[in-house]
């Protein structure tokens, strides 16, 4: 507890970390609540994979004050490898082996007793809809199922922060919705933390309570996706009208910064940030002017405007080392 709250399920302080002339970490600063999703976005090379390698005990930080689990990195790794798990982009399932066999190895793996591993397969098995192929090799698996058991080893050593680095890639629309249940349930019902990264925003806007966007090694932005969704230009207000008198009584009430929307008849746009209080001053104005309006909807930039506007790149090539 820290002043009377729960401290946070990771936090980090000037993480930094270079290899050589090449600074991959510039001094990133990061908090993350415990049982909530916090997604990490950056382009190709900003630094996600390594900053999951840092909090993971994969490798070590140049500089910074890091705790994850309430544990310090630096000083006490071990402590920090027995409350996490990891889950890259490439599954470290056995293909040699059966879905029962691969979960029956982490078991074994974690010391624990083979009746107690023999039932904790069998809930994951169940839980992760892997009952059919339970004792099928692994090598018959589909991407997706294969990313299931993936995730369902990672449980066996009931973590309570699992790292998802890049956790749907390649998989198919299906089966990317179907992880994406998985992981809110991890948190839901079982007070997980998750720290995703990806490279699909549309996940990130779905499942993170918390996404930050890094870039060059610094975070440019950081919010929920409503925030950060407000600080791109382009957001409005589309206002729907029963007719034209109804929509030029609008456009006089609220001046030049209103335009038709082509989208609909007699509709308007207002530049909005989307928020209640930008919402409140439009309809206090036109119930000032006696203006009726039939429907109305708030539109705000989505996260790929939003990521083109804070780092200048697309988010469709791939990931590297960095």
């Amino acid at each position: 507890m820290v002043n009377g709250h729960q401290a946070p399920a990771i936090s980090a302080l000037g993480l930094r970390k270079a290899y050589g002339d090449h600074t991959v970490l510039d001094g990133i600063d990061l908090t993350v609540p415990r049982g909530s999703i916090f997604s990490l976005l950056g382009p190709n090379g900003a630094g996600k994979t390594t900053t999951v390698q840092i909090l993971s005990t994969l490798i070590r930080a140049d500089g910074g004050e890091i705790r994850v689990g309430g544990h310090d990195l630096a000083s006490d790794p071990r402590s920090v490898r027995g409350v996490i798990g990891v889950t890259g982009q490439f599954a470290a399932v056995d293909e040699l082996l059966t879905g029962r066999e691969n979960l029956l190895l982490m078991g074994d793996l974690h010391h624990l007793p083979r009746r107690d591993s023999k039932r904790l397969a069998a809930d994951l098995l169940a839980r992760f809809d892997l009952v059919e192929a339970a004792d099928k090799v692994a090598s018959t698996y589909s991407g997706g199922m294969t990313r299931r058991l993936d995730l369902a080893m990672t449980l066996v050593g009931d973590p309570r922060i699992i790292f998802l680095d890049e956790p749907t890639t390649g998989l198919d629309p299906r089966s990317r919705r179907t992880m994406w249940e998985i992981i809110r349930g991890l948190v839901d019902d079982y007070g997980v933390t998750v720290f995703l990264t990806t490279q699909y925003l549309e996940e990130a806007d779905q499942l993170a309570d918390r996404i930050a966007v890094l870039d060059n090694g610094r975070l440019v932005a950081e919010g929920t996706a409503a925030e950060l969704k407000r600080l791109v230009p382009g957001g409005h207000i589309r206002l729907r009208f029963a007719d034209r008198a109804g929509l030029e009584a609008a456009a006089r009430s609220l001046g030049d910064g209103a335009r038709e929307d082509g989208s609909e008849e007699f509709t308007l746009a207002v530049p909005s940030d989307g928020g209640v209080a930008a919402l409140r001053a439009v309809l206090d104005r036109l119930d000032a002017d006696q203006v009726a309006v039939e429907g109305l909807a708030v539109h705000t930039p989505n996260l790929d405007d939003v990521f083109l506007t804070l780092t200048g790149h697309s988010t469709t090539d791939k990931e590297t080392a960095a």
